[in-house]
């Protein structure tokens, strides 16, 4: 495989976690919006930043392969699905249903992120920025399924 190809493939993969990222970041600060109990405002808070945070480093990575990042705003407010269901349940006020929707949503993030670390050819930088940011998924989602049971 050629470089060019190479940085491309890599640069497209990377794409496809910002959006995501972008994404969870919207889901999580509509979520703020739409529950009332402080202890939930503050864990999606944090989770929203963090998200903030995976989408700069990604954007980073993607510029040092010569591409180009996509725009947050170039997916027309249309949230993924995973985070559709959870801007549904909004207008149910429930807050039990927003955080496991919300947790759905993170363990769908984390496959994407299995699914790229799959890929044998990433560079080390990569592959550890990567490893980096699922391993905080991972540790957000075993703090959610604790704050169900706050929540409960």
């Amino acid at each position: 495989m050629n470089n060019m190809k190479y940085s491309e493939k890599i640069s497209n993969q990377l794409n496809e976690l910002l959006v995501k990222n972008y994404d969870a970041e919207k889901g999580y600060l509509n979520a703020i919006e739409n529950v009332d109990s402080d202890k939930l405002k503050m864990f999606f808070k944090r989770r929203a930043t963090e998200r903030s945070e995976f989408a700069k480093e990604l954007r980073t990575e993607i510029l040092r392969y010569g591409e180009l990042p996509e725009d947050s705003g170039s997916f027309k407010g249309t949230l993924h699905r995973n985070w559709m269901t959870l801007k549904s349940l909004f207008s149910s006020n429930n807050e039990e249903a927003i955080l496991e929707e919300a947790i759905r949503g993170e363990e769908a993030s984390l496959e994407e992120y299995n699914e790229i670390l799959k890929d044998r050819t990433l560079p080390p930088t990569i592959d550890s920025l990567l490893t980096k940011q699922k391993n905080a998924i991972q540790a957000a989602i075993n703090t959610e399924k604790v704050h169900e049971e706050l929540v409960s």
